[in-house]
């Protein structure tokens, strides 16, 4: 088994809980840590049974059913000792985020049904980011914004990153940029934790060890007033990954192989859990964009187990004790996919699905109008960064436009402040202003999900982008002729500099 199912040792912060029967240890400190012990009950009850003839008791001692990382989480915020796929349970929830796409909506539930002077179940439990449609002149995407605000003012509730100046996102400052990356900015991405958002994507918190899976406004609503939902719970295929990363591959190419491999429906209502080595050697971002696109693949949620990447990560993050789980060995996986990621290539998503898996050098000929970089996926620092390498590798300038859209404001000032390795001290901005490119612009999601005519970067007329984002079907960046290429950063970099999808290692290697 992957060297990625070892239980690494928490930090000394994280508080000791009573044991409820999860294990969090791993096959190899199973012999220095004390067993967990279940008393289990002699007395059998039999309600018009059949005749038997008596049978002799067993005499391989007591037996424990294995549970998987997001078996056990759900478990534990249901108040259960063990629980099984399939299964309907109460969830306890930890964290809940909602933003001005569907805030509103879910605001008006809670409303409805609790009335309109009720008070939400945990002020401090809920986190609301406006993020989606913030920079534009559209009355009504302004107005979501502005029942947000009415909403956490009555509530008082403590996690309201607000915006009010639309002209100065700097001149906010409390504004964050898009949800997914700030909540882990934040600090509210927790091991072993349940986190639930108004958002398919909320599932890349699932990059710290914990259960994160988007919900409609209709289920917001009543965790609004009662911090509880129903859930069933998914079962687990897991994914193992093993192999030093090359330098022309980063985690985007993972998990188009992944759904490429899979299908668009793959892993309908699952679990994907992600071990092995390579994934032991991806940083926290990197492990937050292969989580992010698990729902193109229709699953539930994605996991990676913590880990000390996961813990140097937090330590400036969150003063909350958290306690993270791991699979345990007996655990029972649906299914067990492995690659050796030195074999794998630079790959896109083509138009018009994010499993229309190909090479990106088997594209070459695909001349594009235009390369956009950012959203939750693909615009974090170390995409930036990578993206600035390629640029920098070069020494050309773009022949296409080139849209830079930072996904907080955290990101934008690494941009401007954060010196490109191997490039004498250079930052981004330099790089990205020598290569060509737009202005990075304000932190947002974007063009991303389309929005409004007037949103920054989004494709107006039918042309052809490679882009750094999810999904890739009509319509999806505006106009519904536009084609749309979903690649990494290196390959998103390297197609800007030549005007067709390019494969990254001809500028890195």
């Amino acid at each position: 088994m992957a060297s990625s199912t070892i239980a690494p040792t928490p930090p000394s912060f994280i508080l000791n809980k009573k044991d409820l029967g999860f294990s969090t240890f791993s096959r190899q400190s199973v012999s220095s840590i004390p067993k967990c012990r279940r008393t289990i009950s002699k007395k059998i009850c039999s309600v018009t049974a059949p005749h038997q003839l008596e049978r002799k008791p067993s005499t391989t001692g007591s037996v424990k059913t294995g549970m998987t990382m997001t078996e056990k989480i759900l478990a534990r915020a249901s108040e259960k000792a063990q629980l099984s796929p399939g299964e309907n349970v109460w969830v306890n929830i930890d964290v809940l985020m909602t933003h001005d796409v569907c805030g509103p909506g879910s605001i008006g539930i809670f409303k409805k049904e609790f009335g309109q002077k009720a008070k939400v179940w945990d002020r401090e439990k809920i986190v609301v980011i406006p993020d989606h449609y913030l920079f534009t002149s559209d009355e009504r995407a302004n107005r979501n914004v502005d029942i947000l605000r009415d909403f956490c003012m009555e509530q008082n509730i403590k996690y309201f990153y607000d915006i009010k100046d639309l002209s100065n996102f700097k001149a906010n400052p409390d504004f964050k940029g898009v949800c997914h990356i700030a909540l882990a900015q934040e600090g509210h991405c927790r091991p072993g934790e349940v986190l639930l958002g108004t958002d398919s994507h909320t599932c890349t918190a699932g990059a710290f060890g914990q259960f994160a899976t988007g919900i409609g406004i209709t289920d917001a609503g009543l965790v609004f007033g009662t911090g509880k939902l129903l859930l069933k719970v998914p079962p687990t295929p897991r994914f193992v990954m093993d192999g030093e990363m090359p330098n022309y591959l980063l985690a985007k190419d993972l998990i188009l192989h992944i759904i490429g491999e899979i299908s668009l429906s793959g892993a309908t209502y699952k679990s994907m859990e992600f071990v092995g080595t390579t994934v032991e050697s991806l940083t926290m971002e990197e492990r937050m964009t292969l989580c992010n696109m698990v729902v193109e693949a229709g699953a539930k949620n994605g996991v990676v187990p913590a880990d000390s990447t996961t813990y140097k990560y937090l330590e400036d993050k969150t003063s909350v004790a958290y306690e993270p789980v791991y699979s345990d060995q007996q655990a029972r996986f649906l299914s067990e996919y492995r690659f050796d990621v030195t074999k794998l290539e630079p790959l896109v998503a083509k138009p018009h699905s994010p499993d229309n898996r190909a090479l990106a050098r088997e594209c070459k000929d695909v001349k594009i109008d235009r390369v956009y970089i950012g959203s939750c996926t693909g615009g974090k620092t170390e995409d930036f960064v990578a993206a600035a390498k390629v640029f920098q590798a070069s020494g050309k300038k773009v022949k296409v436009p080139t849209f830079l859209v930072p996904a907080t404001q955290k990101v934008w000032m690494d941009i401007y402040g954060l010196q490109v390795p191997g490039s004498g001290g250079k930052t981004c901005s330099q790089i990205f202003e020598e290569a060509g490119c737009d202005t990075p612009a304000s932190p947002t999601c974007g063009a991303c999900m389309g929005g409004p005519g007037d949103t920054y970067a989004r494709i107006n007329e039918p042309m052809v982008c490679v882009s750094t984002t999810n999904r890739n079907f009509p319509g999806r960046m505006g106009h519904k002729e536009g084609q749309v290429y979903l690649a990494s950063p290196y390959t998103a970099a390297a197609s800007a500099l030549t005007g067709y999808v390019t494969d990254p290692r001809e500028f890195l290697q």
